[in-house]
């Protein structure tokens, strides 16, 4: 059996990415190493995990690439799921995050919006889909 367990975002500050998304988005904080190099979030299913860049350069030698706030984001996103997408958005730029698409309606009903967090990683803040 496989279990999805972790997302993990290689960030330039561990402990102010924790404090981003706890006031943001509500998570709470499940563990942060004395070396403030690794934490974890309380998201649900799923851990949301940062580690810092350094970290990522010890555990990947041949590096990777930086997220960064001046570059384009990944061609990937964090969804969070919530019933008032304009009040998260606005609390979310409020505490440094950066506006990428105004809420919008979708054609199946469900209304979407996109930010960037402070290390330019792609979220999505969408209500959740109706079947």
């Amino acid at each position: 059996m496989v279990k999805f367990g972790y997302t993990i975002l290689y960030v330039e500050d561990v402990e102010k990415s924790i404090e981003f998304y706890e006031n943001a988005f509500g998570f709470a904080r499940k563990f942060v190493s004395p070396e403030n190099d690794y934490g974890e979030l309380n998201t649900g299913g799923t851990t949301l995990s940062f580690a810092s860049k350094n970290l990522g350069v010890q555990n990947l030698e041949d590096g990777f690439i930086e997220s960064t706030l001046e570059d384009k984001p990944f061609a990937i996103e964090l969804a969070f799921v919530t019933d008032d997408v304009g009040d998260l958005v606005q609390k979310a730029t409020s505490l440094g995050a950066v506006l990428v698409a105004e809420p919008k309606k979708k054609p199946w009903g469900q209304v979407v919006s996109y930010v960037r967090d402070l290390d330019g990683f792609l979220i999505e803040i969408c209500t959740p889909v109706e079947m």
